[in-house]
């Protein structure tokens, strides 16, 4: 009985530290697919999950969200290790790999569903998020819109927008019947995003090449 208590104690003093440096923000920036890729590519992010959040209706679908009406726009709820990465460095990050001074949607998508936001679920997040803010509104030199809200439910898209960005599935786009990952990388060019985050960030942009 001793034994197995002890073993048990041991095995929660293994478990505990990592379960403490879980973390999770949520972050909206135009098309969830982009977000996700981007920070799925950060050290200390364990995982970046596309779905829905800001508005009332319950679990909605991506076609009611993009049609309007939900009051949700897309967002990414980023999972990761705050041992690694800290919330302020993310919010950091998330300003450059957007326009954050464009309040009518993000790129060639436009409308609501596509505007940028930052929820945040403690004071903590609350204040690095209003630093990193007013950080890249002087580094920027122009307004920021991008509002700082509490957060709400998250609601998850459905799989196939999940880890789109490298897909193998072969799906059908005004290019023709190509690779999922493929038509991810030709939607992002044709859409212009990393054009225009290079033009506002310039060598700040921490996800374009």
């Amino acid at each position: 009985m001793r034994h197995a208590l002890a073993l048990a104690l041991m095995a929660a003093a293994f478990i505990a530290p990592k379960t403490a440096l879980a973390d999770e923000i949520i972050v909206a920036g135009g098309c969830f697919w982009c977000v996700e890729s981007d920070f799925e590519s950060v050290k200390g992010v364990r995982e970046a999950t596309s779905g829905f959040t800001g508005g009332k209706v319950a679990n909605p679908s991506y076609k009611q969200v993009t049609k309007g009406g939900t009051g949700h726009i897309e967002a990414v709820k980023i999972d990761f290790n705050a041992g690694q990465v800290s919330p302020r460095r993310l919010y950091d990050l998330f300003f450059r790999s957007v326009d954050p001074t464009d309040a009518g949607g993000q790129f060639c998508d436009r409308g609501h569903s596509y505007t940028t936001a930052i929820f945040y679920k403690n004071a903590a997040q609350k204040q690095a998020a209003e630093a990193a803010k007013a950080q890249a509104q002087s580094d920027l030199g122009r307004k920021i819109v991008t509002p700082i809200l509490p957060a709400g439910a998250f609601y998850a898209a459905g799989p196939e927008h999940q880890d789109y960005y490298k897909g193998k599935k072969r799906v059908l786009t005004r290019f023709g019947v190509i690779k999922q990952s493929d038509a991810y990388k030709r939607y992002r060019k044709g859409c212009g995003r990393d054009q225009r985050v290079k033009q506002l960030w310039g060598s700040a942009a921490p996800f374009v090449n």
